[in-house]
């Protein structure tokens, strides 16, 4: 006997079973998923919707859905994202299901996140920066290692000045030059994560360490108040460096830490990488924070792929 279709709602426990058993979620994920789901079963139910199956969900609907969120819950745009890419998902898990739905691109997120969120390098942008400093003052050794280390391991600005000198063996890594190196850190919010530093990270960082006189613990710190003791260098003072070196390396763009942060973020999307592996490496704890990326990277593979893919120059035959 053949199962009838079952509504929307209905789909949703089996959707959560398939973030948890096939996706490999965690269960605050799994949490997220379910209460940023919530409203839109709330708007269903409201619009006498509760029945609605997959094949009968309308652009319309969508449209109706995001009045409902920005009139009657007067929820800001930058929730309203999370809201929609949780529903995007649902219609995601119906296509891997191969049950008949809404396209997930039918469900637009707002424009200004849009904007906001793609500000990000391309390599030959990263390699420029990078290349900016004078590495051969004490002060662009070190801003050098800092850049290094902000591409390499995505850490927020305020992670990376954080870090001490005794959290590595620099004469393990001057001698042994070991392929990459892992750290256990407390991100933001107190939770543990933890994060990657390439070769070419732990080469400059070594370099810069190999100048340092001080008995100052800090790893990175400020050279000009060198008369007062040495200090931790600040989140400030990091964001000012990065803004310097951006118009040194002629690049067009506002150039944050956080720039690199999702540049780094855009660069493992873009080989493939897992969102799920992506999340733990930014230490985001709600995989829908981490799933955002996706938007940013879908316009520049487009494109990637106008750009470089032969089909674009084939003659029309």
């Amino acid at each position: 006997m053949l199962q009838s279709p079952k509504s929307i709602i209905g789909y949703i426990p089996d959707f959560l079973e398939y973030c948890e058993l096939e996706k490999g979620l965690a269960d605050q994920s799994l949490k997220n998923y379910a209460h940023f789901l919530r409203p839109f079963q709330r708007w269903l139910d409201k619009e006498s919707l509760i029945n609605l199956q997959p094949h009968e969900l309308s652009p319309d609907h969508i449209w109706k859905y995001r009045l409902f969120l920005s009139r009657q819950l007067k929820v800001k745009k930058i929730t309203q994202v999370y809201y929609l890419i949780a529903l995007r998902s649902l219609l995601s898990y119906f296509v891997e299901k191969d049950i008949k739905s809404l396209p997930q691109e039918k469900i637009k997120l707002p424009r200004t996140f849009q904007e906001r969120q793609v500000n990000f390098l391309n390599l030959p942008d990263i390699e420029k920066l990078l290349l900016a400093p004078n590495v051969n003052k004490k002060s662009g050794l070190r801003d050098r290692a800092i850049l290094e280390t902000l591409f390499s391991t995505g850490l927020r600005v305020s992670e990376l000045t954080s870090l001490n000198k005794n959290q590595f063996n620099f004469n393990k890594i001057e001698k042994e030059k070991p392929d990459g190196m892992e750290l256990q850190i407390v991100g933001k919010g107190g939770y543990p994560r933890t994060i990657y530093f390439s070769d070419r990270a732990l080469s400059w960082l070594a370099k810069f360490i190999k100048t340092r006189t001080d008995a100052d613990r800090s790893l990175f710190i400020n050279f000009s108040k060198a008369n007062k003791g040495t200090t931790r260098l600040t989140p400030r003072s990091v964001e000012r460096l990065v803004a310097k070196y951006a118009l040194l390396a002629g690049l067009s763009k506002k150039v944050t830490p956080h720039v690199l942060r999702h540049s780094y973020a855009t660069d493992l999307l873009t080989q493939g990488v897992d969102l799920r592996l992506i999340q733990e490496f930014l230490g985001h704890r709600n995989i829908l924070t981490t799933q955002v990326y996706t938007h940013v990277t879908k316009k520049y593979l487009k494109e990637i792929h106008k750009k470089y893919h032969s089909g674009q120059k084939l003659k029309n035959s």
